[in-house]
């Protein structure tokens, strides 16, 4: 309807190549990225490595690239060449950037790992974006986590809520958990079940598994109760530890392979801890889940079965009471108190059984886990419970408690108030399982970014008139644990 000149023009921009959209002046590459091209890159297929002059040209395209909006030709390279061999380059790249002090004229060398990296990646930058806060560098953090969010794998989404719930700079955790937030409401989820999915298998089978292969030798590696691994050989016995590549061992397979082994360790401690305190806050908390989702998410798990075999589980009615109890049998089946087998439904509701609850179970329950020598993950059947005591109370509101064994109690649910006048937090909350808040003051205060300013705080407030007896008993459990 415009005409053959606006048919022409729309026509000739949309057979443009993308390959020539090119800024009008390209960048020039500083100096000491040079060295960085010691770091071949290998073409897929055992075809050797690109030449300097090619590895210059990769280097130029990722600084001609923005963030959502790649240079398309990366998209060639990535396609002919080896994806491991790619993702240490873009490290060694940002190794020579972090030395020259992060110029923010080539920041598109952080980018470049978001384009570029892969698990590996994710293990080394983790540690660094937990620590620049404290070194001035909370906007290059904040762009790290981004980055985690871009490689998007599960190893990356797993380090990232990691970080979004425990990292001692309070800043970076609330963008962590922004950004979480963000990933979870693009899959339609909730960021308490996006987490529940975030656990990978690792490549494990279901018996939680995983073969090595060294080429003339393979190892199995596996896990006991507890997530630690240990390495047997083809015949079945175990070894001390996997042991290293050598000489008649096939000089690809295995040095991947002992790689692999190596970030499998660290992945998987980064699961244990993380999921253990996410399922003793699911028991506080009274989160529930389907029967189905417990049998996909935990028991069919190939590593998180481990942790959830050494609980005692609850199966609850609408209203929210315990009608019945249960345990993963070792065989993954399910068991009562009895040792019967039980099946249980995809409709069953159910979750982590707080002792209050178990009443005359409890006892049983420890009778059967004491008979299997199962060691619990978690204080569960013999955790400290609390009734509402004044004399108690008095005496956590008489105790002088260290700071920071206040600012520990962030890894329970609990959250500093907002900073007031001269940047002090002059409260501690959390939320309660019914809704609302309960808020406990703090007498002087803590200063951001400066814990010195007093090194004892006083507890001021600690009215638990009107909870529930479990968020009661754990309330008090966290402040008796301060102040004894």
């Amino acid at each position: 309807g415009y005409g053959p000149a606006a048919e022409a023009a729309v026509a000739a921009m949309l057979s443009a190549d993308p390959l020539d959209a090119l800024p009008g002046k390209m960048p020039a590459l500083p100096e000491w990225t040079e060295i960085a091209i010691l770091t071949p890159i290998h073409l897929r297929g055992d075809a050797g490595a690109l030449p300097a002059g090619a590895v210059r040209h990769v280097m130029t395209m990722l600084a001609i690239s923005r963030p959502g909006d790649p240079y398309a030709g990366l998209a060639l390279v990535k396609e002919a060449c080896d994806g491991r061999s790619l993702a240490d380059f873009g490290w060694a790249l940002f190794q020579r950037w972090q030395a020259a002090g992060y110029p923010s004229t080539e920041s598109w060398v952080m980018d470049a790992l978001g384009l570029l990296g892969d698990d590996e990646t994710v293990r080394r930058l983790t540690p660094l974006i937990r620590t620049w806060p404290g070194e001035g560098g909370h906007s290059r953090a904040v762009a790290g986590l981004d980055l985690l969010a871009a490689i998007g794998s599960e190893v990356a989404l797993m380090h990232l809520h990691g970080i979004a719930e425990k990292v001692k700079f309070s800043g970076l955790k609330n963008r962590a958990r922004q950004k979480m937030d963000e990933v979870a409401a693009q899959l339609g989820l909730r960021p308490q079940e996006l987490a529940d999915r975030l656990v990978p298998d690792f490549g494990l089978s279901a018996d939680g598994s995983l073969t090595l292969d060294y080429g003339r030798r393979q190892f199995v590696v596996g896990f006991d109760e507890q997530l630690k691994p240990y390495v047997a050989d083809a015949a079945g016995k175990r070894l001390k530890n996997l042991p290293k590549p050598g000489a008649n061992d096939d000089p690809e397979l295995a040095p991947s392979a002992y790689r692999r082994f190596a970030g499998l360790k660290k992945d998987v401690r980064a699961v244990a801890a993380d999921n253990i305190r996410r399922l003793e806050q699911a028991m506080v908390n009274r989160r529930r889940w389907s029967g189905a989702d417990f049998k996909r998410l935990f028991a069919g798990h190939p590593l998180l079965w481990h942790i959830v075999r050494r609980l005692v589980w609850g199966l609850y009615d609408p209203s929210g009471r315990l009608t019945g109890t249960l345990r993963v049998a070792e065989d993954r089946s399910f068991a009562d108190v009895e040792d019967d087998t039980l099946t249980l439904p995809d409709e069953a509701v159910i979750g982590v059984a707080h002792p209050l609850e178990l009443g005359e179970r409890q006892a049983a329950w420890a009778e059967v886990f004491a008979d299997y020598e199962i060691l619990q993950p978690f204080p569960q059947l013999g955790r400290d419970t609390y009734d509402l005591d004044e004399t108690l109370l008095a005496e956590i509101s008489a105790a002088r408690v260290p700071t920071g064994a206040v600012i520990g109690l962030e890894r329970r649910g609990w959250r500093r108030g907002a900073p007031q006048d001269a940047g002090i937090q002059f409260w501690i909350e959390r939320d309660v399982p019914a809704g609302g808040t309960i808020t406990i003051g703090l007498i002087p205060g803590i200063a951001i970014g400066y814990h010195d300013f007093a090194d004892e705080q006083t507890l001021a407030g600690v009215d638990l008139v009107g909870l529930d007896p479990i968020t009661v008993s754990e309330i008090l459990r966290d402040l008796r644990e301060i102040t004894r």
